[in-house]
């Protein structure tokens, strides 16, 4: 008889086992930097902790970094072309614009933010949830989640510089953002585009004079080994999101949904407390390490120079950028 109730037991906890394991989502993060010792990687290791506390671990995220899986802007035309290579993704706040997303490009016209403050003051704001639902409101198949940033974003160089007079005819490697090719040409630089992954090689061969990144992503991807020369021009803060496709979306329950929003809003909150020590820490790092690291002490002339860029990518959504900027 105990033989018959222990065989019994066992077979209802296989056949739980079964059940949970069934009921069990698995949901693919994708993330083109190093998931240790940057902020957006921890920014990812937040999101994945809280998903699995809310959700008892029955639902969990698939953290793959280092751009495993393709580069940003490949991901992203994957997507949008009805692929599944990846449930989430950590873009960077701009990349939409160039898929119909006019909101975006606000966020990456140069001198846009004054500081940190104003980013979050933004970023925790109404108008913020507005530019998170922007891909919804055109038809495409994605969702955002939740703001995040990475600093302020510096220009690197292979050689020495001085000010602003040093960038002229250097060969400087942008996104294929339009807003950041055009503010390299406003500087007198020459805007050239490089893959993400391929920038390290590209300084290395002399390909590219220059670069730029926020001081985190600079460090975590050794840029400092071949251009260990960085000016903190701040041009742009580091604005990022975090994207999730409708086939993701729509393989979770309203409460699963109600998890995965938690949890990135949570991820964001995080971002938000340890980005700037994290970038000050990392500053002292390159320091110690022997890379000159150039101050930018009035950035008047920078904005003068950007002046046809700002005002031609605000112009569309003239109403949204002054909102921005009222939230200093």
């Amino acid at each position: 008889m105990k033989r018959g109730i222990v065989f019994i037991l066992v077979l209802v906890l296989i056949a739980v086992t079964a059940v949970a394991s069934a009921d069990k989502i698995t949901l693919t993060y994708s993330e083109v930097n190093p998931i240790e010792d940057t902020i957006v990687g921890e920014m990812a290791m937040a999101f994945q902790s809280k998903l699995e506390e809310l959700s008892g671990g029955t639902v969990v995220l698939d953290i793959v970094g280092d751009g495993i899986l393709g580069a940003e802007d490949q991901i992203l035309e994957n997507l949008l072309d009805g692929g599944n290579v990846t449930d989430i993704l950590r873009i960077s706040a701009f990349s939409l614009s160039q898929h119909g997303c006019s909101k975006s490009t606000l966020l990456s016209i140069p001198y846009t933010f004054e500081d940190r403050n104003h980013f979050w003051n933004f970023a925790n704001s109404e108008l913020a949830e507005e530019f998170l639902n922007e891909p919804q409101t055109i038809g495409l198949p994605l969702r955002g989640l939740a703001y995040g940033e990475e600093g302020f974003r510096h220009f690197f160089f292979k050689d020495n510089v001085k000010d602003i007079t040093s960038l002229k005819g250097l060969r400087i490697r942008v996104s294929s953002d339009p807003v950041m090719i055009s503010m390299v040409s406003d500087l007198g630089a020459i805007p050239t585009t490089v893959p993400f992954t391929e920038v390290y090689s590209a300084l290395q061969l002399g390909d590219v004079d220059a670069a730029e990144q926020p001081v985190a992503n600079y460090k975590s991807n050794a840029f400092e080994e071949v251009a260990p020369y960085m000016m903190l021009d701040g041009h742009t803060l580091g604005a990022v999101q975090m994207v999730i496709t409708d086939n993701a979306w729509n393989r979770l329950n309203e409460e699963q949904q109600g998890w995965v929003s938690e949890a990135a809003k949570y991820a964001s909150q995080v971002c938000r407390e340890v980005s700037e020590a994290r970038e000050n820490e990392t500053l002292e790092a390159l320091r110690a390490e022997g890379v000159t690291i150039i101050e930018v002490k009035d950035k008047t002339p920078w904005i003068e120079a950007c002046k046809n860029t700002i005002e031609s990518n605000a112009a569309s959504e003239q109403v949204a950028y002054d909102k921005i900027l009222a939230m200093k």
